[in-house]
């Protein structure tokens, strides 16, 4: 972007807008650190006079900063520190400071998997350091979207071979083996969520593609058993709906150079006859391993569309009413 120094006038949300400026215009002076643009607020409108490139990203923050009071309804110093390095500035006590590249986003063929909140960012760090991860929480919390974006990004910097996207099919009525069509086919109903992230992501062209020569598998659980799974990023999506032998089937199957992302909701569990979730059970008996990470999201963490946070909040209100 250009170094002429511009002028620009950025509206935010009214009811956002004191949260940003915080008590006596604290959280503004604590934003004015970071930036060599002159920053100011008017009559609910920042103004901003500084080069493209850093208006850009000053644009980019505080939308984030909207996006978080509206699953938090409060800004703190601490909420603002995260925004700030989730676009890639460095917090100092000095401020001032120059923007650098860190690892609280992933940079994908489709452009950025920016995490939002901190729960997010964990989520993002423990799948860069840790072999196995296990994300649990409620539906629309990004559990699988970054899962699949840091799958996508290991792969194409090659770091690992193949993806491979895993899901425990629970059938109802009819048996994958009478489905019309092949292996594909069948389970494709169960694994459109993860088409619909690697689509997003990556081109639906490349997607196919690295499916047709075996560089991304689909597979239902079932048939991992008995295989070793090297150099993979290996996604157990749903697995909630795994029994524990077969989630102690499925952690066994990590070969060499491998990382394993489990995402799960255990509100959500669909097993027959009251059945217990080998997810359950694996957080219960694996805390404390080195090498795996536990990442629990909830309703706050809800990045959809703002009912999605407000039913599961009016459903958890209705299980406690019948506890």
């Amino acid at each position: 972007m250009s170094n002429t120094i511009d002028t620009t006038v950025i509206t935010v949300n009214t009811e956002t807008f004191p949260a940003i400026l915080g008590v006596g215009d604290d959280n503004l002076r604590y934003l004015q650190r970071y930036f060599h643009s002159n920053l100011t607020a008017r009559d609910g409108r920042f103004i901003v006079k500084g080069t493209q490139a850093e208006i850009a990203s000053i644009k980019g923050v505080l939308s984030d900063l909207e996006a978080l009071y509206k699953m938090k309804k409060s800004i703190e110093i601490a909420d603002i520190n995260v925004i700030l390095r989730l676009a890639g500035i460095k917090t100092t006590s000095k401020g001032k400071s120059n923007s650098h590249p860190e690892n609280s986003f992933l940079t994908v063929t489709a452009g950025r998997v920016k995490a939002l909140g901190e729960h997010q960012a964990s989520y993002i760090k423990a799948m860069e350091k840790l072999e196995i991860v296990f994300a649990i929480g409620p539906a629309g919390t990004g559990k699988t979207y970054l899962a699949v974006g840091m799958a996508v990004e290991v792969f194409i910097n090659r770091v690992v071979d193949r993806i491979i996207l895993v899901r425990p099919v629970i059938e109802t009525g009819e048996t994958l083996g009478f489905l019309p069509g092949d292996i594909l086919d069948k389970v494709d109903p169960y694994f459109r969520p993860l088409y619909d992230a690697l689509d997003d992501i990556m081109s639906r062209e490349k997607v196919r593609k690295y499916i047709a020569n075996g560089q991304i598998e689909i597979a239902p659980l079932a048939y991992m058993r008995g295989r070793t799974l090297n150099n993979a990023f290996v996604i157990l999506d749903e697995a909630q709906n795994t029994t524990p032998g077969q989630m102690k089937m499925f952690l066994t199957r990590l070969g060499a150079s491998s990382r394993t992302v489990l995402t799960g909701d255990l509100t959500q569990i669909d097993l027959p006859n009251s059945a217990r979730s080998g997810l359950e059970e694996a957080r219960d008996i694996l805390q404390g391993i080195e090498g795996i990470g536990f990442i629990e999201f909830d309703e706050n963490d809800v990045v959809r569309h703002k009912l999605v946070a407000d039913i599961l909040r009016a459903y958890d209100r209705q299980n406690s009413q019948e506890l």
